[in-house]
This record gives C-alpha cells, sequence and structure tokens, in this order.
C-alpha cells in the first residue's frame, strides 16, 4: 500500500504504544513519518517498557516509508513549536498530525489496578494535571503550530486520539474528562479550519495491545476483543488516503467501524470482534 507515498506526517508519543503502531502503519503506505517522543534509549525511559523513538523511525523505514525521529518533550511548548519548524524547514508542508502523546500513561503504569479506580477526592489536585498538560494541552499546542502549515497550503488533516472514556464514565473523573475534551476540541477545530479544507476528526480506539497491556497480561497473544497500534494506524491511514475525509471532519469515529467501511484487518489477519471491547459514540 503506497496511498501515502510523498505526504509527510507528524506523531507525538510514538516512543511505544498506539503512536508506534500509528507511525508504522503510516510508513507502511509510503508516507515519511516525523516520530517524536522522549524516549532516546530505554535506559531514560520515563516507564519500565521497551521502545524509543529511534526504533520507531526505523520500523517506518523498514515498513517503507521513511522515518524521521525527533525527541521532543510535549509539555514544553517551545520543543513542539521546534518540531513543526523542522518539518517545516525540511519539507515545506504538513499533511497529517496525529496528537497522540498523553502523560497519564505513567500514572496508569504505576498503578497497581487495571486502571485508576480512585474517587477523584481521594486523589491530589495535580492529578488532574497528569490528564490534561500532554493530552488536552499539547494536543491543542500542537495543533496551533500545524495549522498554520495546513492553513497555508488549504489542506491537511489533524487526529486526536482519544478513548471511548470521552462518551461516559471509565476508570476516574480527570481521564473521562480529559478525552470528552479532546473530542470537543476536534470538533471545535474542524469548524474552524473547514473552509480552509483541513479535516480534524477524534478518533476513539478499543482495547489495544499495547507494551502496557501486555505485560499486565498471562497469555501474551492477541486477545479477541483487542485491537494491534497498528490496526489503530491502519484506520489513521485509511483516514489520510480519503479523498473525501472533509465529510467525516468534526466526528467521533471509532477503529473497527473504519475497518468495516475502509476494509483494513488487524495483523496476521485478526480481526477484533466489533462488539467486545469497543464503545460507540452517541448519535
Amino acid at each position: 500500500m503506497t496511498a501515502l507515498t510523498g505526504k509527510i506526517a507528524l506523531v507525538t508519543g510514538a516512543s511505544r504504544g498506539i503512536g508506534k503502531g500509528i507511525a508504522v502503519a503510516l510508513g507502511q503506505a509510503g508516507a515519511t513519518v516525523y516520530v517524536t517522543g522522549r524516549t532516546e534509549s530505554e535506559a531514560d525511559a520515563a516507564v519500565p517498557l521497551p521502545g524509543t523513538i529511534h526504533e520507531t523511525a526505523a520500523l517506518v523505514t523498514q515498513a517503507g516509508g521513511v522515518g524521521i525521529a525527533h525527541r521532543c518533550d510535549h509539555s514544553d511548548d517551545e520543543q513542539t513549536r521546534q518540531v513543526i519548524e523542522r518539518i517545516h524547514a525540511e519539507h515545506g508542508r504538513l499533511d497529517l498530525l496525529v496528537n497522540n502523546a498523553w502523560g497519564g500513561y505513567q500514572a496508569k503504569q504505576r498503578s497497581q489496578k487495571s486502571g485508576f479506580h480512585t474517587p477523584f477526592w481521594k486523589n491530589p489536585s495535580t492529578f488532574w494535571d497528569t490528564m490534561f498538560a500532554v493530552g488536552v494541552r499539547s494536543h491543542y499546542v500542537t495543533s496551533v503550530y500545524a495549522a498554520q502549515l495546513m492553513v497555508a497550503q488549504q489542506s491537511g488533516l489533524i487526529v486526536h486520539i482519544s478513548a471511548p472514556a470521552g462518551g461516559g464514565y471509565a476508570e476516574n473523573v480527570a481521564y473521562g474528562v480529559s478525552k470528552a475534551a479532546a473530542d470537543r476540541m476536534a470538533a471545535d477545530m474542524a469548524h474552524e479550519l473547514r473552509e480552509h479544507h483541513v479535516a480534524v476528526v477524534s478518533l476513539w480506539p478499543g482495547i489495544v495491545a499495547t507494551e502496557m497491556m501486555m505485560a499486565r497480561r498471562k497469555d501474551k497473544h492477541l486477545a479477541p476483543f483487542m485491537e494491534s497500534p497498528v490496526y489503530v494506524g491502519c484506520a489513521v491511514a485509511s483516514l489520510a488516503a480519503d479523498p473525501n475525509i472533509m465529510d467525516k471532519s468534526g466526528s467521533i469515529l471509532v477503529t473497527r467501524a473504519l475497518a468495516a467501511e475502509y476494509g483494513f484487518s488487524d495483523i496476521e489477519g485478526h480481526t477484533p470482534s466489533p462488539e467486545k471491547g469497543v464503545w460507540y459514540p452517541q448519535g
């Protein structure tokens, strides 16, 4: 699949997990993919999980695209600006931004349970910031800089990686509100960018077999209800290649519904159950 040959993409938070899977899938489609994250060496990783931006960039290239690693802490607006400036200097355009970076995974990794099921009044107020600083705010800031390029070229796609927690209670208050905020941000950005032919969508994966998720499972194989990170990436690649993407702008989209629409499957032909392990937005 080379539908994205010549396209320039940025995937934030792609050292591992969903971001890594998205970057690899975009590479399979032929894109040039800038991969950001903080981890350049596993010894310096903020979480005890495998993966670095350099490994992801190499996988993008192996898949058929061009992978470019750029260390960036997306809690720092200046570092974020520098990423976009580099892309502009080296290519003069940006066709796809995937806002995936989210600082909440560090808190989730430290949790002794499957999630962080702590009532909000028992958490320190700073817990809110772990959900919002790198996630909601960084999505906004990165989109500000990316949209400037996209408006100038009168084309582009911005994808916010969100979660079904945006549509109903899941795990804790701050987590759900952060995902709802990402969904609303996509809708409002889409409204302002529509006349400039730039699409913005929010994407809900189901239960994804990230390194963190698989480390907690005794069975290390994909369960019938799970999605691989590359499956989420195939959804993003399909959206980026869709000539009618403006019809979807402002929407909350679900990976498994997109698989049915665009006709892609998971790794090794795995097909996640369309009902179990995922919610669908109402309306």
